[in-house]
C-alpha cells in the first residue's frame, strides 16, 4: 500500500506520541509499504526503508511546541491542513493513517478525494481540551459531535486504550482494533546506546530509598500533588529521596521553587531529560516509581515501561492508570497528597511487598504489552487494511 501518515507533533522527539509513531513506522517499513509521513517542522530526521518524511513549513516564533493544546500547536495544525492537501494532489494514496486531531484533515480529504482513513486515537480530544482549559467546556457537545463523525466514517479506529470509546461509538465504528502502547525496555535499538549512569553515585545517595518520576512536567502529570505528598514523607522518612527526570527548563525552575517553599529542596533532585536509551537502567535504580497523573483518559506510554522495570509502582487510582494496572501489580491511591504520602510510606517500609508487586507487573507486561505483541497486532490490522485496499481497487476497475 501507499500510505500518507499524518502525525501532528514534532518528530522525532523522545516523548510518548513520537515514540509510538516511530514504532509503527518500523513495522510499516519492514512490511514493505510505501509511507509518506507529514509532521511538524521540529524534530530529528529518521531513516527507514520505504519511509519519506515531510514537514509543515516553519512559522516565525513557533518553536519548541509542547505536548497538549497550545497556540503553537494550533498554528502547526493549520499549516498541516495545506501541506496534507498538497501531498494528496501530488501522489496517489491507498490510505491515510491519521493520528489524534489529524483525523479531521482526513475527514475533509475523504469527502474531496475519496481516500479512506484510519483514526488512531491516542487520546480523547474533547476531554483533553476541556480538562486543559474551561473555555472549551461549553463547546464539548460540538466537539463530541465531530469526533463521532470521524469515528463513523473511518475505515478503522485504532484506540491505544479501553477508555477512549463509548459503547455507542464502538457499535457505530466500522472496525475497531486496539493497538496498545508497549514497554520500551525490551527494544534493543534503544539499549544499544545506553550510558548507564549511576544516579546514586552521581547524586551522593548510595544509602537512600530512591523514589523516581520520569516524564514531562505538564500540569496534568500531577507534579504539584507529588511534591506536596512527598513533603510529608521526607519529614517522616528522611532517607527517602525523590528523583525527577524530564521536563523543560521553565517547568523545572517552577518546581524547584515549589520544592524550596515546601522545604524539601535537599531531598528532591531535578536532573532534566535523559535519553530513552537510559530508561531501563534508570528505572532499575529506583526503589519506587511514581506516576501521580491527575487528568486524562488515555494511558501514559511510560506506564508500560514502569511496570516492566522490576521496580514497584505507585499510581493515582484514575482510569488513566486503572485501565492497565490492577491492585495485583501496582499500589493505586487516591489523587490527594495525603493518600500519596500514605502509599509512599507503605512501599518505603515494606520491601517484600515492593518485590511482589514488581515481579507480578513485569510478568503482566511481558505477556500483554511487549514489542512482539505490538508488532503482531500492527501487522494484523495492516493485513486487513491491505485486503480492503485490494477490494477497493477491484471495484474501480
Amino acid at each position: 500500500m501507499k500510505i500518507l501518515l499524518l502525525a501532528p507533533h514534532p518528530f522525532y522527539q523522545e516523548r510518548g506520541s513520537p515514540i509510538a509513531v516511530n514504532l509503527l513506522l518500523r513495522v510499516l517499513s519492514a512490511r514493505g509499504d510505501t509511507v509518506d509521513v507529514l509532521v511538524y517542522h521540529e524534530g530529528e530526521d529518521i531513516r527507514l526503508s520505504n519511509v519519506s518524511l515531510y514537514r509543515v513549513p516553519a512559522f516565525p516564533f513557533v518553536r519548541r511546541v509542547p505536548p497538549g493544546f497550545s497556540w503553537k500547536k494550533l498554528v502547526c495544525d493549520t499549516l498541516m491542513v495545506f501541506s496534507a492537501v498538497r501531498l494528496v494532489f501530488r501522489g496517489r494514496y491507498d490510505l491515510i493513517y491519521s493520528i489524534e486531531e489529524a483525523v479531521f484533515i482526513s475527514v475533509l480529504i475523504r469527502w474531496v478525494a475519496k481516500i479512506p482513513y484510519v483514526y488512531d486515537m491516542d487520546s480523547r480530544l474533547s476531554e483533553q481540551l476541556c480538562e486543559a482549559n474551561i473555555v472549551f467546556r461549553p463547546f464539548r457537545p460540538i466537539m463530541r459531535f465531530f469526533e463521532r463523525i470521524a469515528i463513523r466514517n473511518a475505515r478503522m479506529v485504532v484506540p491505544v486504550c479501553d477508555g477512549l470509546l463509548s459503547e455507542e461509538e464502538l457499535q457505530s465504528a466500522r472496525k475497531v482494533v486496539f493497538l496498545r502502547d508497549v514497554s520500551l525496555l525490551g527494544d534493543d535499538d534503544y539499549a544499544l546506546h545506553a550510558e548507564k549512569t549511576n544516579l546514586r553515585s552521581e547524586l551522593g545517595l548510595e544509602s537512600a530509598c530512591l523514589l523516581m518520576y520520569v516524564g514531562n512536567l505538564q500540569p496534568y502529570q500531577g507534579i504539584d500533588l507529588l511534591l506536596e505528598g512527598f513533603a510529608v514523607v521526607a519529614k517522616i522518612r528522611p532517607h527517602a529521596h525523590l528523583i525527577i527526570i524530564g521536563g523543560e527548563e521553565l517547568d523545572i525552575s517552577k518546581y524547584i521553587d515549589m520544592a524550596d517553599r515546601l522545604n524539601i529542596s535537599g531531598s528532591v533532585h531535578f536532573i532534566g531529560p535523559r535519553p530513552i536509551a537510559d530508561l531501563k537502567h534508570n528505572l532499575a535504580q529506583a526503589d519506587i516509581l511514581v506516576s501521580p497523573r491527575i487528568q486524562g483518559n488515555n494511558t501514559p506510554m511510560k506506564l508500560y515501561s514502569y511496570l516492566h522495570s522490576g521496580t514497584a509502582c505507585l499510581l493515582t487510582d484514575l482510569p488513566t492508570h486503572r485501565q492497565v494496572a490492577s491492585d495485583d501489580i501496582a499500589l493505586l491511591v487516591k489523587p490527594t497528597p495525603e493518600a500519596l504520602c500514605e502509599g509512599l510510606l507503605i512501599l518505603i517500609d515494606d520491601e517484600s511487598y515492593r518485590d511482589r508487586l514488581a515481579a507480578a507487573a513485569r510478568d503482566f507486561i511481558e505477556q500483554n504489552n511487549s514489542l512482539d505483541v505490538f508488532e503482531s497486532t500492527a501487522n494484523e490490522l495492516f493485513d486487513w487494511l491491505q485486503t480492503e485496499a485490494t477490494a477497493d481497487n477491484r471495484r474501480l476497475q
